[in-house]
């Protein structure tokens, strides 16, 4: 026990030189004099309580080992309804501090934990915290760890209903899931004793850590200011270098102060530059200088890390609508986003934080909101590198707490949130409010005032509420509605109108029925329906009314929800991001190369209409290699759905296809080819033909260009279709699917959740 122990506390923490993501707000910037270690791996847990367990000395052999991000409890596909885990869990880790931290500042970085929390540091609690969304930092030196101790901390975690803290509301009343555990990654950090603070450990309006803010942003030229505020003693040189996106350093300064013992210990230092001819952020280039920030003192490099920069002007112009580096910018089109993921609710990887970015990306949006609480720093991350705008909601959903407590730590919430992400391009509204939420008029103007302290220069994302709450119509910056309101009675206004959520047809609230949800493995003519549907209220988006901003559709990933007995099926993505077809019509409206996609499989069942999405002038479809030819123009409404989809009445005749297959023994003929045509041209083509007898798995690993990293926390989807002979996936296979792994992997979940063997669902199982 004694070797394996030994070997655990050498392998379970990994030294991070570079990083494809931000650690506590700073890219890692290699030789900077900050030390950071992947803190995932080597966690002993439980699952439940257990007495005693902060101590040094109890004896944790028999919990599991794990890495996080990790979920309390993996679960099954649908798990809606409070069927996942609620309660309490622990983790325990014990390790020796890293020889290379020796006289640093040691400190334990927690970038999430669900529900609310106790920390111990070799079995002394050192920290209470509640809420599920926002850091938690861990000094280890104000505990006395130094560099070669052995150290323990235990967590112990408490994802059960609380109201005492936001959201508040019990999970069988609520629209989301709070799936528990140590969901998000954990670091070690060393920093020396004069160092950069940290923004939300200040506790300072509008200060602490670095803060970029622009002024005078055009094409010609742009001013950044970056405020860094510097924690130590002595002589300190602090270094802010501008590099454009290829590494070159295109501005630098230096600034030397003597910070002298004052009672907080801190300077602050003030970088202004000017840049000649910027290049401006936007969704579809989205361009990003790096920052670099390094301390000096004397010679010796003591701290830094690199922050990313988007130059970009976003002005809401009320009845003008919404203007970006100057111009007049399109409808801003988009989805909400909850982090939930099928099997391991919460607990994403970073590389699938940036695979869900990409994910909606792919489908033409630029705006996502994030529904409803701040998420995780990768999915912000990827949102900046990759153009989506994103708002940030406060913590929240259909819950006042009268509690004057309540209110305040909702108003620290959003504080946290503006310090933790301001420097983030890809943010472009604060929602300080609760959503959905009756809560009083004083409440709601504090809220909009913090967004204002916190973000007092130009060009500050603004603040967003829903129209009919106490005191937003008359503060906040953009007000939610519908478009069709414009001009009518209390929608009377010069402000900018965005749809918080749209695509929604449920028949009641306790039924939950509704034509836009249609999970993936329901079939062809339910998933037509569903598409259809949201083509429609896509179309609402266009109203041709500049004061009309935009909307994000509800939802684009399947999730899981606390009060109805249905995981949420209205995604254009199940929870495993598969793709439906609704993900194509969303790509038909706003992909730029030319895109065709028949939604028909063919089947026995197969309706006799054809629907097609494209964003071509006109669609030629041809049926049985030749029976029928049809062109259609895809209908471009300038106030309306872009390009409406294409349907071609009787296109798909079984009894047509049997003749050839069955009796003219041409089985290669029966297919359906759609031909996109542009300026009279054809400029793309799809071929769909139906499956005969499964003979083959095809599978596929969903890496959308990020390959596996063997680290203890990631994991990618890996899809098993099943096919005839020629690759077409046969849709209305039943069969089940029995997965292994050689080497150093494992797959997650069992039969205890339908994981494995995986039934198969229209074609494949995840």
């Amino acid at each position: 026990m004694n070797k394996i122990l030994t070997i655990l506390f050498t392998f379970c923490i990994s030294l991070i030189t570079s990083s494809a993501q931000s650690v506590a707000g700073f890219f890692p910037l290699e030789g900077s004099g900050r030390v950071i270690y992947n803190f995932n791996d080597g966690w002993h847990f439980l699952l439940g309580d257990a007495k005693g367990a902060e101590a040094v000395d109890y004896d944790d052999s028999a919990w599991d080992v794990v890495s996080t991000p990790h979920t309390a409890r993996l679960e099954p596909s649908e798990v809606s309804g409070c069927r996942n885990y609620q309660g309490i869990c622990w983790y325990r880790k014990q390790f020796i501090v890293p020889s290379d931290l020796q006289g640093k500042e040691i400190t334990i970085h927690f970038e999430a934990i669900m529900g609310k929390q106790e920390v111990y540091v070799n079995g002394r609690l050192v920290k209470q915290h509640l809420g599920g969304y926002l850091p938690i930092t861990i000094d280890l030196s104000k505990e006395g760890v130094k560099a070669g101790d052995k150290c323990l901390v235990a967590v112990k975690a408490d994802n059960s209903d609380d109201k005492s803290y936001p959201p508040g509301k019990k999970q069988t009343q609520l629209d989301f899931a709070y799936h528990g555990g140590m969901y998000r990654d954990v670091w070690l950090i060393g920093k020396s004793h004069t160092h950069i603070t940290d923004a939300i450990e200040r506790g300072q309006v509008a200060g602490g850590g670095v803060f970029l803010h622009y002024n005078d942003i055009s094409e010609k030229s742009a001013g950044i200011t970056a405020d860094v505020e510097v924690e130590g003693n002595g002589t300190v040189s602090v270094i802010a270098r501008i590099k454009d996106a290829e590494g070159r350093v295109v501005k630098t300064k230096t600034i030397t102060k003597t910070i002298t013992k004052t009672k907080t210990k801190t300077s602050l230092f003030t970088f202004h530059f000017s840049l000649n001819s910027p290049h401006l952020w936007c969704p579809e280039d989205p361009y990003l200088y790096q920052v670099e920030i390094i301390v000096m003192q004397g010679k010796t490099c003591v701290d830094g890390g690199m922050l990313r920069a988007g130059i970009r002007k976003a002005e809401f112009r009320g009845r003008d609508g919404f203007w970006l580096n100057g111009k007049p910018y399109h409808q801003l089109i988009g989805g909400n986003r909850h982090q939930d993921f099928a099997y391991v609710g919460n607990a994403l990887p970073n590389s699938q934080q940036w695979r869900d970015a990409k994910r909606l990306k792919d489908a033409g949006m630029t705006i996502i909101r994030a529904a409803h609480y701040p998420q995780d720093p990768s999915f912000m991350d990827a949102c900046d590198e990759l153009g989506l705008f994103v708002i940030v909601p406060t913590p929240g959903w259909q819950y006042w707490n009268k509690d004057p407590q309540w209110g305040e730590m909702v108003h620290q919430n959003t504080r946290d949130i503006i310090r933790r992400d301001r420097n983030h391009p890809c943010v472009l509204m604060w929602e300080p409010i609760l959503n959905e939420t009756r809560y009083p008029e004083d409440f709601a103007l504090k809220a909009w005032q913090i967004t204002r302290e916190e973000y007092p220069y130009e060009g500050s994302p603004v603040a967003a509420a829903d129209l009919n709450s106490a005191g937003v119509k008359e503060h906040y910056d953009v007000l939610y509605d519908w478009a069709d309101n414009i001009g009518k009675g209390t929608l009377d206004t010069d402000k900018c109108i965005f749809t918080r959520e749209w695509g929604e047809y449920v028949d009641d609230w306790y039924a939950h029925n509704a034509i836009n949800r249609a999970a993936r493995g329901w079939g062809e003519q339910a998933q037509v329906t569903s598409a259809l549907s949201l083509a429609d209220t896509y179309g609402m988006m266009y109203r041709g009314q500049h004061q009309f901003i935009g909307g994000c559709q509800w939802h684009p990933f399947d999730h899981q929800r606390g009060y109805h007995p249905d995981a949420y099926l209205g995604g254009i993505y199940d929870a495993f991001r598969q793709k439906k077809y609704s993900f194509e019509m969303f790509r038909s409206q706003s992909q730029k190369e030319p895109m065709v996609y028949i939604a028909h499989e063919m089947t026995q069942f197969s309706d006799s209409d054809v629907v097609v999405f494209s964003n071509c002038d006109s669609v030629r479809l041809t049926a049985l290699d030749g029976w029928k030819t049809v062109t259609l123009p895809v209908v471009h409404q300038p106030e309306g759905t872009p390009n409406t989809p294409v349907v071609f009445k009787g296109l798909w005749n079984f009894w047509k296809a049997r003749e050839e297959s069955y009796t003219n023994r041409k089985w290669q003929n029966v297919k359906l080819v759609a031909e996109g045509i542009k300026d009279g041209k054809v400029v793309c083509q799809e071929t769909k033909m139906p499956s005969r007898r499964s003979t083959k798995i095809r599978l596929y690993a969903d890496e959308m260009g990020k390959q596996l990293v063997a680290d203890g926390s990631d994991f990618l989807v890996v899809v098993a279709e099943i096919t005839d002979d020629n690759g077409n996936v046969r849709r209305l296979a039943r069969e089940y699917v029995t997965f292994s792994v050689e080497g150093e992997g494992s797959i997650i979940g069992d039969a205890s959740i339908g994981a494995n063997p995986r039934l198969v669902e229209w074609g494949s199982a995840p």
